[in-house]
């Protein structure tokens, strides 16, 4: 473990109930109650800020650059609002995933030491590179019954969840970058946050034969980006790629694995469900463009009837990492509210 992730850890002491297996009524139950504690702690002016009616096309309005955003950013909360925007976030994530996030918020800093080190731009590059530029917004009333939904998001950060009566969650759009992919000066030298879905993608297709490579490589050069980007909504993209009906057991297992560090950055029963899903959806197929070796640009997707995974790495000579959680019918719980309409009518 990289010493920062000693620091991160004692941050996540506030609702570690999360990370052990409840039932998804409990879960929904948990961030309606931490939501409210959350926002009773704020003042008319922080709360206006933070809170949308559900309908409100903001909710939709993700992105993981740095830019202006909505909601209410912790640099504007005190010590014990902060602590509390925490809590609301450890509700959502399971302990690695919760390790992931505030360290890539902490890379901030990172960027901040090396885009600053200009006395002339300090001021600007700070504005630009702030830990605390972190926005928490809530979409609807945190209730038991009815829709409503939160939002934490920043740079490289976004992570939406819709809860429906309740019972039900959704967890996507959920997206993690870092900016370095891997720290090369100062006290962090060494870190990478996301090393583990870049190792693990480069494993598998290194594991493959040249008959499989040939269906699974789409592309010599690596898009510039994910190919989906920010799109509020997403659909399978092709080529698909190599299906997992075409690997062998060790490869499958490989690809499993790979799926799950995804969904394990989830809280425990968010990802149970998404893995059932997937287990029961049929084909997952697997692509690859750019480079194979550590430090060429390259990008991977895992896509199924369900769900798309994305992940690039090509700027900043390929030490700069994107990656993405999508549900094709349930990024921010649309699947849940056309049967909540049904439901209502």
């Amino acid at each position: 473990m990289h010493p920062l992730h000693r620091f991160a850890l004692p941050l996540l002491g506030l609702c570690l109930a999360a990370s052990s297996p409840l039932h998804a009524h409990e879960a929904a139950s948990q961030m309606a109650a931490i939501a409210k504690v959350f926002l009773t702690s704020l003042a008319p002016e922080q709360k206006a800020r933070t809170s949308f009616a559900f309908a409100d096309a903001e909710r939709e309005n993700w992105h993981f650059i740095p830019r202006e955003r909505k909601g209410l950013p912790m640099k504007d909360m005190n010590p014990q609002q902060r602590l509390l925007a925490h809590a609301l976030l450890n509700t959502g994530l399971g302990l690695r995933g919760a390790a992931k996030a505030v360290t890539i918020m902490s890379l901030e800093e990172v960027l901040y030491q090396i885009e600053g080190a200009d006395e002339s731009k300090r001021a600007a590059v700070r504005e630009k590179r702030d830990p605390e530029k972190y926005f928490v917004s809530i979409f609807g009333e945190p209730a038991d019954k009815g829709a409503w939904g939160w939002r934490v998001e920043g740079h490289h950060l976004s992570l939406n969840f819709t809860i429906k009566d309740g019972q039900l969650l959704r967890a996507t759009p959920a997206f993690m970058g870092s900016n370095p992919g891997e720290v090369r000066q100062g006290s962090l030298t060494g870190l990478r946050v996301l090393a583990v879905e870049e190792e693990m993608g480069r494993e598998l297709v290194k594991s493959l034969t040249p008959e499989q490579f040939k269906t699974a490589f789409v592309a010599t050069e690596a898009p510039k980006e994910m190919i989906t980007a920010a799109e509020k909504r997403v659909s399978a993209l092709s080529p698909a790629g190599l299906a997992d009906s075409s690997l062998d057991e060790k490869q499958k297992a490989m690809l499993t694995r790979l799926i799950d560090e995804y969904l394990g950055r989830m809280r425990p029963e968010i990802a149970d469900e998404a893995r059932a899903e997937i287990k029961n959806s049929g084909t997952v197929y697997f692509a690859w463009a750019g480079g194979k070796e550590r430090g060429e640009p390259h990008y991977y997707r895992v896509q199924g009837k369900t769900f798309l995974i994305e992940y690039d790495n090509t700027q900043n000579e390929a030490n700069h990492v994107h990656s993405v959680w999508r549900s094709f019918d349930g990024d921010f719980g649309r699947d849940l509210l056309g049967e909540h309409v049904k439901q209502a009518h």
